[in-house]
């Protein structure tokens, strides 16, 4: 399989095969390249209907250029710890920004969330960040603002005036609440419509639709969200209480 940088030529493939309506991994067949390095590729240039390869070459040439003056050599990340396959850490982490952008997610935002997920401690400092995914600690600050106005991640005042910037399992829950409170905007204001335009006439009879429609969503996801939370958290005590020392129990009665 190559590896390296896409070349010109096979920045056309993909635009040719999305022009096809071809899938990712249909195009990533027929180029023998991951199928994550062709979603990658296209979500960071246009996503599948605004893709251009002459555009997407220029950028990917522009890139290669600002971070060969100003970004850590590659040898000046930290070595993964546990005896961890530095190269397998660093596919994953890639995997793992790709389906974050597919959810939404801009590039940069997509590649610090992985990266504090993918640490022991679930928290990184913004200098950690920059040497991680070798970028300007300008691209980090935006990506950290982004992400803590979504709920995504929190600070935490760290060693000296350092923050760290956290996630934990709550914040999934939190994501889906707030979600399901956009939900719930959504469907207001569909029905707002229906005052507007007139009831029964067709264009009221869509909106009341709509809004039927993302109330029961944004219900299921309260409800869903909220036994989530209650069953994991309650299985994560029980399997703490499982694993303390014979030492930590109660004391029997004497022999």
């Amino acid at each position: 399989m190559p590896g390296g940088r896409l070349t010109q030529q096979e920045r056309q493939q993909i635009a040719l095969g999305l022009a096809d309506g071809l899938a990712y991994a249909e195009i990533a067949r027929r180029l023998d390249r991951p199928t994550s390095t062709v979603t990658r590729e296209v979500l960071r240039n246009g996503g599948p209907t605004g893709y251009r390869a002459d555009l997407a070459h220029r950028a990917a040439e522009h890139r290669a250029h600002r971070r060969r003056r100003s970004v850590p050599r590659p040898a000046d990340r930290p070595a993964p710890p546990h005896g961890r396959d530095a190269e397998a850490v660093r596919a994953y982490e890639e995997t793992f920004t790709t389906i974050f952008m597919q959810q939404g997610l801009p590039r940069m935002a997509s590649g610090v969330l992985a990266c504090v997920y993918t640490t022991d401690e679930g928290s990184l400092t913004a200098s950690e960040l920059v040497q991680r995914l070798q970028v300007s600690p300008a691209s980090v600050s935006k990506a950290v603002a982004l992400l803590e106005n979504m709920g995504l991640i929190r600070r935490e005042r760290g060693e000296g005036r350092r923050e760290r910037y956290v996630v934990d399992t709550d914040v999934w829950y939190q994501g889906m609440i707030a979600s399901a409170r956009s939900h719930t905007q959504l469907a207001e204001t569909a029905r707002r419509g229906v005052s507007v335009l007139g009831p029964d006439t067709p264009a009221a009879v869509r909106l009341e639709n709509i809004a039927r429609f993302v109330d029961f969503v944004g219900e299921s996801m309260v409800r869903a969200a909220e036994q989530a939370r209650d069953i994991l958290y309650a299985q994560a005590g029980t399997a703490r209480e499982d694993t303390a020392p014979a030492d930590a129990a109660e004391p029997g009665p004497p022999r």
